[in-house]
């Protein structure tokens, strides 16, 4: 696996499924910066259409739509219906998660814990998403909401050190 932070400012992301899952995975992209991702539900019970307001589409995404993103999460949807939305976006070169289903993911989802712009992810390259969201849990007692703060004083003083023009080694030095 390989660790990567995406920016959804920059991409064009989208989610397809239904239920509860595609709610929650709505709400953790959104609390990464995602406001503005395409969720796709084909029968949206009401608590999915207030999630996703105007950007839900009552439908599944076709083809063609999915080669327009950079990446599509899919959630609880069986795998009749799963299956060829990831193979559509394989296709297109899209990267694809398929919830619970490594087979069809080109990616997974780490277990986040978030202090503001800290955000720390464990994963076990999907083969253990519990034991992730337990370390997770532990992390969350060690690193209070405090961290948020920390995290943007850190970041104010790093902006300072190099408006200065302090090199990276010595910027890491006084970050230490």
């Amino acid at each position: 696996m390989i660790p990567i932070s995406l920016d959804p400012r920059a991409l064009s992301l989208a989610l397809a499924g239904a239920g509860a899952g595609l709610v929650r995975r709505l709400a953790l992209l959104r609390a990464g910066g995602g406001e503005a991702i395409a969720v796709f539900s084909p029968d949206p019970a009401p608590e999915i259409a207030r999630a996703a307001g105007p950007q839900l589409r009552p439908r599944l995404p076709a083809a063609e739509e999915i080669a327009g993103f950079a990446a599509l999460w899919v959630v609880g949807l069986p795998p009749s219906e799963a299956a060829p939305l990831a193979r559509a976006a394989r296709a297109a070169r899209v990267l694809v998660n398929v919830e619970d289903v490594p087979a069809l993911c080109d990616f997974h989802n780490a277990a986040e814990l978030r202090r503001g712009d800290l955000l720390l992810a464990i994963s076990t390259g999907g083969r253990a998403p519990g034991l992730a969201a337990a370390l997770r849990r532990r992390l969350e007692a060690l690193l209070g909401v405090e961290w948020e703060a920390r995290a943007a004083a850190v970041a104010a003083r790093r902006a300072d050190w190099r408006a200065a023009g302090r090199g990276m080694a010595e910027v890491a030095a006084l970050t230490e």
